[in-house]
Protein backbone atom coordinates (compact mmCIF):
# COMPACT_ATOMS: atom_id res chain seq x y z
CA UNK A 1 0.00 0.00 0.00
CA UNK A 2 1.15 3.46 -0.61
CA UNK A 3 0.93 6.66 2.15
CA UNK A 4 -2.35 7.91 1.34
CA UNK A 5 -3.01 11.27 2.49
CA UNK A 6 -6.68 12.89 3.12
CA UNK A 7 -7.68 16.31 3.28
CA UNK A 8 -11.22 17.60 4.32
CA UNK A 9 -12.03 21.45 3.69
CA UNK A 10 -14.02 22.72 6.66
CA UNK A 11 -15.40 26.45 6.38
CA UNK A 12 -14.15 27.05 10.45
CA UNK A 13 -11.70 26.11 12.92
CA UNK A 14 -14.74 24.98 14.96
CA UNK A 15 -15.67 22.45 12.80
CA UNK A 16 -12.38 21.37 11.84
CA UNK A 17 -11.60 20.25 15.60
CA UNK A 18 -14.97 19.03 15.88
CA UNK A 19 -13.93 16.53 12.72
CA UNK A 20 -10.67 16.03 14.28
CA UNK A 21 -12.16 14.55 17.10
CA UNK A 22 -14.94 12.61 15.18
CA UNK A 23 -12.44 11.40 13.41
CA UNK A 24 -10.65 9.38 16.30
CA UNK A 25 -14.28 8.11 17.67
CA UNK A 26 -15.62 7.27 14.31
CA UNK A 27 -12.66 6.03 12.44
CA UNK A 28 -9.72 5.33 14.98
CA UNK A 29 -7.49 7.59 14.35
CA UNK A 30 -4.89 7.59 16.30
CA UNK A 31 -2.33 10.11 15.00
CA UNK A 32 -3.66 13.31 15.89
CA UNK A 33 -4.43 14.87 12.49
CA UNK A 34 -3.10 18.50 11.24
CA UNK A 35 -5.18 21.30 11.25
CA UNK A 36 -4.43 23.93 8.73
CA UNK A 37 -5.57 27.40 8.39
CA UNK A 38 -6.15 27.91 4.88
CA UNK A 39 -6.84 31.70 3.35
CA UNK A 40 -8.80 31.85 0.65
CA UNK A 41 -6.81 33.79 -2.63
CA UNK A 42 -7.03 37.56 -2.61
CA UNK A 43 -8.53 37.33 1.36
CA UNK A 44 -6.83 39.14 4.09
CA UNK A 45 -10.29 38.49 6.57
CA UNK A 46 -9.40 35.82 9.18
CA UNK A 47 -13.27 35.32 8.61
CA UNK A 48 -12.71 34.45 5.16
CA UNK A 49 -10.11 30.97 5.64
CA UNK A 50 -11.30 27.31 5.17
CA UNK A 51 -9.56 25.01 7.76
CA UNK A 52 -8.31 21.96 6.21
CA UNK A 53 -8.27 18.59 8.57
CA UNK A 54 -5.06 16.76 7.23
CA UNK A 55 -5.33 12.52 8.10
CA UNK A 56 -2.37 10.30 7.28
CA UNK A 57 -3.71 6.54 6.34
CA UNK A 58 -0.42 4.81 5.80
CA UNK A 59 -2.05 1.97 5.52
CA UNK A 60 -4.96 3.08 3.44
CA UNK A 61 -7.56 1.82 5.82
CA UNK A 62 -9.82 5.15 5.19
CA UNK A 63 -12.24 4.86 2.88
CA UNK A 64 -13.24 8.49 1.22
CA UNK A 65 -16.56 8.38 0.37
CA UNK A 66 -17.01 8.16 4.38
CA UNK A 67 -14.38 10.74 5.30
CA UNK A 68 -16.37 12.63 2.64
CA UNK A 69 -19.55 11.96 4.56
CA UNK A 70 -18.09 13.08 7.91
CA UNK A 71 -16.89 16.47 6.08
CA UNK A 72 -20.29 17.07 5.09
CA UNK A 73 -22.14 17.24 8.50
CA UNK A 74 -19.71 20.04 9.01
CA UNK A 75 -20.66 22.08 5.73
CA UNK A 76 -17.00 20.69 4.46
CA UNK A 77 -15.67 18.29 1.94
CA UNK A 78 -13.44 15.48 1.20
CA UNK A 79 -10.69 17.14 -1.36
CA UNK A 80 -9.96 15.58 -4.01
CA UNK A 81 -5.97 14.66 -4.35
Amino acid sequence: MSDVRHVLVLPDRDSAEEVAEALAERFGVTEEPQLVRDALAGEDDAEDAQWLVVVEDPTGRHDAAELDALADEYEGWLEAE
